[in-house]
């Protein structure tokens, strides 16, 4: 049976109950898919215990209108958790994981400049904050990051190493649809004519061909194309289809290949 938490003080006095236990938590921002069922699966594996929290975070988006966009669907979150035998849902609220109003903020200054910080000023930081305050809260023995945020994966790992914080931050590969495109919960925003036409984002991407060959076909195809780069062992890009922002990547080794 899981049990639904939306007090911080309330998971605080359940989480000095489970101090004999080792814990697997997996943080998300909702509308639950397989990606992130996959996680709480091998949570589920390699703990006693599995703990999800759904929070959609104001302060990691750099769009007012994107926070008001973001899929909320709570009621099929909580079936899907269920189902995938997750014991504890936190839901926690803006004041209580916010009690100072932003004022005190986790800063990376190096990893976190690049690519998807370049892009979106400001976004590392909030999602720093919040993940290290769940963290915090928690207390887990490991905490489980899909790869396809590949540069949030890294830097919760280095910010958690830095902090001395007593927890394995465990990447997990990809979960794909079908048609190649990396499971995400925005892609519920793409009409069913633009989802046609993402999945040619993720195959031109491990192509093996160069960034700017990519770049000018995804150009034709009417993508809006933020970068495309090799790094840290991986191509990554992000690109805008419609009104809808799309990140992935693929290890350099598939790359080279020109897998399919």
């Amino acid at each position: 049976m899981m049990n639904i938490v939306t007090e911080v003080s309330a998971w605080r006095t359940i989480r000095k109950t489970l101090s004999h236990k080792s814990i697997g938590f997996v943080p998300t921002m909702g509308h639950v898919h397989e990606g992130h069922l996959s996680l709480c699966r091998r949570s589920h594996v390699e703990n006693d215990v599995t703990v999800v929290s759904v929070f959609v975070n104001p302060t990691q988006f750099n769009q007012a209108s994107d926070f008001d966009a973001y899929p909320r669907t709570v009621e099929t979150d909580q079936a899907a958790l269920r189902e995938a035998r997750v014991d504890y849902l936190i839901l926690p609220e803006v004041k209580d994981m916010y009690p100072d109003a932003y004022q005190v903020q986790v800063v990376e200054t190096a990893l976190s400049e690049s690519l998807e910080g370049k892009c979106r000023p400001g976004h590392f930081n909030g999602m720093l904050t919040v993940v290290m305050k769940l963290l915090n809260l928690v207390q887990p023995a490991r905490a489980y990051f899909g790869k396809k945020d590949y540069q949030q994966y890294l830097l919760v790992r280095k910010v958690a190493q830095a902090l001395l914080m007593d927890v394995t931050i465990v990447g997990c590969e990809t979960v794909r649809a079908d048609d190649g495109l990396a499971l995400s919960s925005r892609n519920a925003r793409l009409t069913p004519k633009a989802r046609e036409r993402a999945s040619q984002w993720a195959r031109l991407l491990k192509s093996g061909q160069s960034p700017a060959w990519i770049t000018t076909q995804l150009i034709d195809l009417g993508f809006e194309v933020e970068y495309i780069a090799d790094q840290w062992g991986r191509r990554l890009g992000a690109v805008w289809l419609d009104d809808v922002r799309l990140i992935d990547n693929v290890p350099l080794e598939m790359v080279s290949r020109g897998e399919q």
